[in-house]
């Protein structure tokens, strides 16, 4: 896999015109877009910034962070705290985000999307308002283990991090979690099946594949 250099700024340009010139995969009138990374890789920064540069383009984005579809502690901590295998399988509420984000952007659909649904500081329901996103909008989901899902993305582009970056980049009580991204890596192969890959192991020098699609 060949890597070429670029700034966080050029990229997120880049991936914005990429998308801007994109038809939706299912014929529906909306782009589904991914960012997927652990969260060492701040998978949000770069979402917002792609988003801040589709706005600039005159495009309506709605930037959503899996971290708002955990599933109730309840189920999170089932088998402990710091259970991997549930950090990997259960703790993000896949069938959620199918219903309340996906579901509404299928064709016909209506373009009403929740934001976020659980909030794991309260361990309770967050409330939100469901967004509407026009007819050409685009949907960017950030967050960790996101491929693999089935999940009708036009795009995909995944953060990687090394396996020493990762563990230095971790904070030291999410430390844990790092068996779960091995099994990623194992059973998923995320740089293999995402459309672009980033490697991010210096945060102040990216660097990124290019879009497989442009051949």
């Amino acid at each position: 896999m060949r890597f070429e250099a670029i700034t966080w700024e050029r990229l997120a340009d880049a991936l914005a015109a990429h998308i801007d010139a994109l038809k939706p995969s299912d014929g529906g009138p909306w782009l589904k877009v991914a960012v997927d990374g652990a969260p060492a890789a701040r998978t949000g920064a770069l979402a917002e910034s792609v988003a801040q540069s589709l706005r600039l383009r005159g495009r309506a984005v709605l930037p959503v962070s899996t971290a708002g579809f955990l599933r109730p502690a309840s189920l999170r901590y089932e088998y402990g705290k710091r259970d991997p295998d549930s950090y990997y399988g259960s703790w993000f509420d896949t069938g959620a985000l199918w219903r309340e984000v996906f579901g509404p952007l299928e064709p016909g659909g209506s373009g009403r999307v929740l934001p976020d649904l659980w909030d794991p500081a309260t361990d309770r329901a967050t409330r939100s308002p469901y967004r509407l996103l026009p007819e050409g909008g685009v949907l960017v989901v950030h967050g960790p283990l996101l491929l693999g899902h089935w999940f009708p993305f036009d795009l995909s582009v995944h953060l990687r991090l090394s396996p020493g970056a990762l563990r230095r980049r971790t904070e030291e009580d999410e430390q844990w979690t790092l068996p779960a991204f091995t099994r990623y890596e194992d059973e998923v192969a995320p740089a293999g099946s995402a459309d672009a890959v980033v490697r991010a192991d210096d945060p102040r020098h990216p660097a990124w594949t290019g879009l497989r699609r442009d051949g």
